[in-house]
């Protein structure tokens, strides 16, 4: 899971995977920006996220890097500028594949960031969807 800063979107993107499958899945998130390495979530996310039942407070910001496309068979990003940053460290053909947008149809998960906390539910909706879709895309 990939967005910006690995504070918002992408750390409960990669909570609510992880609550929806088996504990020999590996999923985890980064963001395309160094801003918030090492750094928890932003709290608002951390809310959001215990509210729905998911702790992601334990979770820390750290940076995509070009070995992620050795670990990892998917690789999900919440929109187009953070589609194209994960592409530019893409080396090979397969590596290309493996970079979608978590939502279908070319949308994008907008930043909730600026926003007040009804973005951060709104984005949890989207992406609570878009993580049962992957469940059910890879039978997982």
């Amino acid at each position: 899971m990939v967005c910006l800063g690995n504070i918002c979107r992408s750390p409960l993107a990669q909570g609510i995977l992880e609550k929806k499958v088996s504990l020999s899945t590996i999923v985890d998130s980064a963001g395309t920006a160094a801003y918030h390495v090492g750094t928890p979530p932003d709290q608002r996310s951390i809310d959001v996220g215990k509210k729905n039942g998911i702790d992601i407070g334990h979770y820390r910001a750290r940076k995509f890097i070009k070995e992620d496309f050795k670990n990892f068979n998917h690789i999900y990003v919440m929109d187009q500028s953070n589609y194209h940053d994960v592409l530019a460290q893409a080396q090979s053909t397969e590596d290309h594949i493996k970079v979608n947008l978590i939502l279908h149809s070319h949308q994008e998960v907008r930043d909730p960031y600026y926003g007040g906390t009804e973005g951060f539910d709104y984005c949890y909706k989207l992406l609570d969807n878009a993580c049962d879709q992957i469940v059910k895309d890879l039978n997982l």
